[in-house]
């Protein structure tokens, strides 16, 4: 599979708090708000669309996808964050459910059943990305839109999300990412391509931890999102 097992391992780790607002990751709660209106504002409404979230980990996303009333499916490697998933839905009532499963392996299962999948921060978390996008293409259905956020690559993302974000301000925990792993939006919008993608958005995405708020930018020299959408087979 593609998956790098100590990646899992990080996950795993912070599961049991993934919901606690103030716990390890409290600032993926905090752009929550700002990653679902961008989708929402990408596809006018979620409304009774069939969803697909991608790395959705213990489904802080997913949760708010099915909220806004898409029939959400949310998938992930790391089974103790699934786990908290389900549990929390339980908890709340939300209508989403969740699988321990590969993008791969669901892209071969069942193409071309989702009207949205959204894959955030997560690309930059996988030996082969340029795979990930192409099994989020092939599970949408023609005119369907996808949805990536990562990390751009430079010396501005490695002072700015490494060793600030996570050595300086403790806003993650140490050792979340591997800046060899970040993706220029250039290579991205490569991969959108010859996965049968359109790219229709590129925005950058700031986050001030003082106010513990994000906003959607044109800068994408660090974090950043697209919005692309499966072209129809001639």
């Amino acid at each position: 599979m593609n998956v790098d097992q100590e990646e899992i391992r990080k996950f795993q780790s912070v599961a049991g708090s993934w919901w606690d607002p103030e716990g390890p990751l409290k600032t993926l709660h905090e752009i929550n708000p700002v990653r679902l209106q961008y989708i929402l504002d990408g596809t006018r409404g979620l409304q009774d669309l069939e969803i697909l979230d991608v790395g959705t980990g213990a489904g802080i996303l997913a949760e708010s996808m099915a909220r806004a009333g898409g029939h959400v499916l949310g998938i992930d490697l790391a089974e103790e964050a699934i786990g908290e998933a389900r549990r929390h839905a339980r908890e709340t009532g939300v209508q989403a459910g969740y699988r321990v499963v590969d993008v791969e392996s669901l892209a071969a299962e069942c193409p071309g059943s989702f009207d949205v999948v959204t894959c955030m921060e997560m690309l930059e978390h996988v030996p082969d990305p340029a795979s990930v996008v192409q099994s989020c293409a092939r599970l949408l259905k023609p005119g369907g839109y996808a949805f990536f956020a990562t990390l751009n690559r430079n010396p501005k993302s490695y002072l700015m999300a490494i060793i600030g974000a996570e050595y300086v301000l403790s806003l993650l925990p140490r050792g979340t990412h591997d800046y060899e792993k970040f993706i220029r939006p250039s290579e991205l919008l490569e991969m959108t391509r010859e996965s049968g993608l359109h790219m229709l958005d590129l925005k950058g995405m700031t986050y001030d931890p003082w106010k513990r708020r994000a906003r959607i930018t044109q800068d994408v020299s660090v974090n950043y999102l697209c919005r692309c959408q499966k072209v129809p087979a001639v």
